[in-house]
């Protein structure tokens, strides 16, 4: 297939990427000539994330497909949250593959309560997966991606609740919130070392972190909050879109905004939030 972002002979680093969106993101860098290093955890995360978690099974399907594009993959599970093994795998894929071009951090968790009625453990696996997880990947990658010298793109995995809180999962939308932020800094800070640094703002991509009965039940006990979450208004399916009527967004229509901020063809952008939402959270 013709390689329209050019990716041939770069590197990317994709995490959470066993299932859904990494999974979907990782194919597609691959299908544009990229080698990809990636991780998952393949564990629950915490007891209080209520869906399960991604297996070993999952991350060896993603093996599976990147290699059916012809890429090389590293591949392994990692919890961000362990500073060491994210360092351990970066320096490896650096090691293994001679640069490091793209990351496309991805991995992140959700839970649902009101801010007041959570858990410590709610609050904490959340920020410590979604914000100090994603802190700890970068720090291990801008140094391996300034040391060689090429430059790069990395794309952050925020959320429409990095833009616009909702109720009943205001700790995910601080998590957000946050990445949006570090994005920005990032932006700044990494200009010098011709960097760039931006963030996507998925809203309501079908994945296990959306479709489970806690985020049925919050709504199910307080139906005004259903006011302050957009529906997906009709649209018909653009060329060589999966979705169909009023359906949730797939990864695979997501994984193209990734793949065109990893390339050159996106080179004046840094600093951006952009939103992959069909337009709802202007309603």
């Amino acid at each position: 297939m013709a390689h329209e972002q050019g990716l041939e002979g770069r590197v990317a680093f994709v995490t959470g990427a066993a299932r859904g969106q990494g999974r979907a993101y990782a194919v597609r860098l691959a299908q544009e000539g990229a080698d990809v290093i990636i991780s998952d955890i393949c564990a629950p995360v915490s007891q209080t994330i209520p869906y399960p978690g991604a297996t070993p099974d999952d991350l060896a399907e993603t093996v599976r497909l990147v290699e059916a594009e012809g890429r090389k993959v590293l591949a392994r599970q990692v919890d961000i949250r362990d500073d060491a093994a994210v360092r351990t795998l970066v320096a490896d894929g650096v090691e293994q593959f001679g640069r490091l071009d793209v990351l496309v951090a991805n991995a992140g968790v959700l839970s649902w309560g009101r801010l007041w009625e959570l858990t410590d453990e709610q609050w904490n696996s959340v920020i410590d997966v979604n914000l100090t997880g994603t802190w700890r990947t970068l720090r291990a990658v801008i140094p391996a991606m300034i040391e060689a010298g090429n430059g790069g793109s990395i794309i952050i995995v925020s959320s429409s609740g990095g833009l616009k809180a909702t109720p009943g999962n205001g700790h995910y939308a601080a998590s957000k919130h946050g990445l949006t932020a570090m994005t920005n800094t990032l932006a700044l800070e990494l200009g010098e070392y011709s960097i760039r640094v931006n963030s996507i703002h998925p809203y309501s991509i079908a994945t296990p972190m959306i479709e489970n009965d806690a985020m049925m039940a919050i709504l199910s006990a307080h139906p005004s909050y259903l006011n302050s979450f957009a529906a997906m208004p009709y649209q018909p399916p653009m060329k060589g879109s999966r979705a169909k009527r009023n359906d949730f967004m797939t990864a695979e229509e997501a994984a193209e905004v990734v793949v065109w901020l990893a390339g050159d063809n996106s080179s004046v952008l840094s600093g951006s939030q952009i939103v992959v939402d069909r337009g709802v959270m202007k309603y």
